[in-house]
C-alpha cells in the first residue's frame, strides 16, 4: 500500500505523531509519502520506504497571503498521479483534510477515486473549528472523509457538539514508544541539572496561552519553597518571553533551566522526578504520555483528553485548570518520598504501556483497507 501523509512539520503534537506513525508503516513494508512545505522534524534520519516531497511555496506579488491550501491541493494532485497512492491520510482539518477534498475532486475528473483518512488533533477542532469563518470548510471536509479519527474520546465528543457530522468517528489514541526508563538514566544529566540532590521537575511544551506555562513556575515556586528542586523546561514559542520575565519576578531564574526545542525529549524526561502539565485544555496530551513512557509521573490538569491519559492515583493526579496550590500540593506529595516517587514513578510506566505503537498501527490498518474497501464496492 502507497500512502500519502499530510502534516505540518513542526515539533506540535501532531506533526510528531504523523510522523512516527508514518515510520512504523513504513517498517511494516507500506510505501509512505509525507507531503509538507519543510522536512518534518522527527524524520532526521534516512528510513527505507519512506519518501518526502515538499511543497514549494513561492510568494507573488499579487497576494497578500500566499494562497498554501491551493498549493497543497496541486502538490497532492501531482504525487497522486506520479506515485500511484492507494490513499491520502490528512492530520488536521485544516488545511490539510481541505487540501486533500480539493485534491479529490480534481483527481475524480481523471478517472482517480482515491480515498481520504483524515485525523482531528484537537486545535482543529476546538480552536480554529470554532471559528465562524472556518467552520463550514472543516465540517465540510470531515463529512466528505471515507474515514475520520480522533486522538481521544473527548476530542470525538467535543467534534460532534461543535459540527453536524455524518460520518463515524473512531478513536484511535496517540501513542508512545515505551522505553524502558532505566536504560536510558544519566548521573552526568542529573548532577549538571542538581548538583546539590535537589528534586528536578519537568516541562514540555509549544509556549502556547493555552499552555498557561505561567501556571507551571507558581506551581513550581511553590515547591521549591519546602523542597529543594530544579525546573528544566523544554521546548519554545510565544509566550517564552512573558515565562522568562516571571521567572525574573520570582526570583527563581537560578533554579530553571530553558532548553528550548530539543530532539533527545525521552532522554531528559527520563531523568527528571515530575512532569508538570498546566494546559487549560489538551486533545490527548501526548507530552504527559511521553514523560509517562520514561518513569516520569504526571502532575496535570483535568481538561480535555488529559484524563484519558493520566490515571489521577496512579501515574500522577488531576486538578482543576488553575489550581496551582493542588497541583503543588500533590507534587509534593509524590516527590517528599523516595519509595513514593518509585511506586509512581512504575506505575506511569506501567500505564503508558496501554498506549502502545502496535495497537495504534493496527487502528489505523484496519481504517486504511476499510477506507479503500469503499471505493472498491
Amino acid at each position: 500500500m502507497k500512502i500519502g501523509i499530510l502534516l505540518y512539520p513542526t515539533f506540535g503534537g501532531s506533526g510528531v505523531m504523523a510522523t512516527e506513525l508514518g515510520k512504523v508503516l513504513a517498517q511494516r513494508g507500506f510505501e509512505v509519502h509525507f507531503i509538507s512545505y519543510n522536512i518534518p522534524a522527527r524524520l532526521t534520519h534516512f528510513h527505507g520506504n519512506v519518501f518526502f516531497h515538499e511543497v514549494s511555496v513561492k510568494s507573488y506579488p499579487l497576494f497578500d497571503y500566499v494562497p498554501y491550501e491551493t498549493i497543497l491541493a496541486s502538490k497532492i494532485v501531482d504525487i497522486v498521479l506520479r506515485q500511484n497512492l492507494d490513499i491520502l491520510h490528512a492530520h488536521y482539518a485544516i488545511p490539510h483534510a481541505s487540501a486533500a477534498i480539493m485534491a479529490k475532486m480534481i483527481l475524480k475528473e481523471k478517472g482517480i477515486d482515491i480515498p481520504l483518512v483524515t485525523t482531528l488533533h484537537g486545535t482543529d477542532i476546538t480552536l480554529v473549528g470554532r471559528n465562524p469563518t472556518y467552520k463550514p470548510v472543516v465540517e465540510y471536509s470531515i463529512n466528505n472523509s471515507e474515514a475520520v479519527t480522533a486522538v481521544s474520546e473527548s476530542l470525538k465528543s467535543d467534534t460532534k457538539s461543535i459540527f453536524n457530522i455524518k460520518n463515524e468517528i473512531d478513536v484511535i489514541y496517540n501513542f508512545v514508544h515505551v522505553d524502558e526508563s532505566e536504560k536510558l538514566k544519566d548521573d552526568d544529566f542529573r548532577i549538571s541539572i542538581a548538583p546539590n540532590g535537589e528534586r528536578i521537575l519537568v516541562h514540555s511544551s509549544n509556549f502556547r496561552k493555552v499552555k498557561r506555562i505561567e501556571d507551571v513556575l507558581k506551581v513550581f515556586n511553590e515547591v521549591n519553597k519546602q523542597l529543594p528542586s530544579k525546573l528544566v523546561i523544554i521546548g519554545d514559542g510565544p509566550e517564552r518571553d512573558a515565562i522568562e520575565d516571571l521567572c525574573q519576578k520570582l526570583q527563581l531564574c537560578n533554579s530553571i533551566i530553558f532548553l528550548g526545542r530539543q530532539e533527545a525529549v525521552y532522554e531528559i524526561l527520563a531523568n527528571c522526578d515530575l512532569f508538570l502539565l498546566t494546559s487549560e485544555t489538551e486533545s490527548f496530551g501526548l507530552a504527559a504520555l511521553e514523560a509517562m513512557a520514561c518513569g516520569t509521573p504526571v502532575v496535570s490538569t483535568n481538561a480535555g483528553g488529559i484524563p484519558e491519559v493520566n490515571k489521577d492515583g496512579y501515574s500522577g493526579f488531576l486538578l482543576p485548570v488553575g489550581d496551582v496550590k493542588g497541583m503543588a500540593d500533590k507534587a509534593l506529595y509524590i516527590l517528599s518520598s523516595d519509595e513514593r516517587l518509585k511506586q509512581f514513578s512504575n506505575n506511569a510506566l506501567k500505564h503508558a504501556k496501554e498506549f502502545s505503537i502496535d495497537k495504534a498501527i493496527d487502528g489505523y490498518c484496519k481504517i486504511y483497507n476499510r477506507a479503500i474497501a469503499s471505493k472498491n464496492k
